[in-house]
């Protein structure tokens, strides 16, 4: 089977152990990625009911970056729910529930007890602070790692349609105050929360201070997108491919309403 996202982090972060931000990625990755959780039956419209096991360490629940490797550990089909590893974890979080993914049938096979779930949990689920300011001058960004660099261009190619594009740049408002904000342009009607939590994960799992970026929306027509273009760094967020029917029914294709465990 063909090495995964998830198979090549977990390797990165197995070679460099003592190295916090490759170890920080693996999670961001873990937290993007969909992941199918093994079920006890099939979903019953919002409520899904995860098989849970208990290998002495305490209960947890088995999760797959892939059908086939489920299917592989099963021995034979399974049901399954498809959600991002971000609800699974809040989810599990809520249950004080472990979690086991691609146990003994892939290389990223990996063991994260109740307290770990509970603070990926916690760490995705921190947005960034609202905050105005009125910018006095925009320039080229400087001074950023380019951990943080990486870490956004690999976000944001997952942000599909929420935006038409970004920029980088850095600031100086009203104050004098320097700083860096990422300029949304062309935002999607309520794609606001998810850009910037996107954001600051991207913050979060490089290991990079909070405050060193802001984030702003902005008009296309708007005068000031003109300047970001100018100087900025700009991030190409794709684009969606023509609409297919939804399927509202599938737990976990709202995700303003993730299903419930029972």
């Amino acid at each position: 089977m063909m090495e995964t996202v998830l198979d090549q982090a977990h390797a990165a972060m197995q070679a460099a152990q003592e190295d916090d931000a490759v170890r920080l990625r693996f999670f961001e990755r873990l937290g993007d990625a969909e992941l199918f959780l093994l079920l006890e039956a099939e979903a019953e419209g919002e409520q899904v009911t995860p098989l849970v096991f208990d290998p002495g360490a305490g209960p947890l629940v088995l999760v797959f970056d892939r059908e086939e490797r489920l299917a592989a550990f099963v021995g034979a089909e399974a049901p399954y729910a498809a959600l991002s590893g971000r609800i699974i974890a809040g989810l599990l979080a809520e249950q004080s529930l472990g979690l086991g993914l691609n146990l003994d049938v892939a290389p990223s096979s990996f063991l994260l007890d109740a307290d770990g779930v509970r603070w990926l949990a916690q760490t995705l689920g921190h947005g960034p602070d609202e905050v105005e300011a009125r910018l006095a001058e925009v320039s080229a960004p400087a001074g950023l790692p380019d951990a943080l660099i990486t870490a956004l261009d690999t976000k944001l190619a997952t942000a599909t349609g929420l935006a038409q594009a970004a920029y980088l740049v850095g600031t100086t408002d009203d104050a004098g105050s320097k700083g860096h904000l990422l300029g949304f342009v062309g935002a999607a009607p309520g794609a606001e929360d998810a850009l910037a939590r996107a954001a600051s994960e991207a913050l979060t799992f490089s290991g990079i201070e909070a405050g060193a970026m802001d984030v702003g929306f902005f008009d296309a027509r708007d005068p000031v997108t003109a300047r970001l273009a100018r100087v900025g760094l700009r991030f190409d967020l794709p684009q969606p491919a023509p609409a297919r029917s939804p399927e509202a029914a599938a737990p976990g294709m709202d995700p303003d309403r993730p299903p419930r465990l029972r």
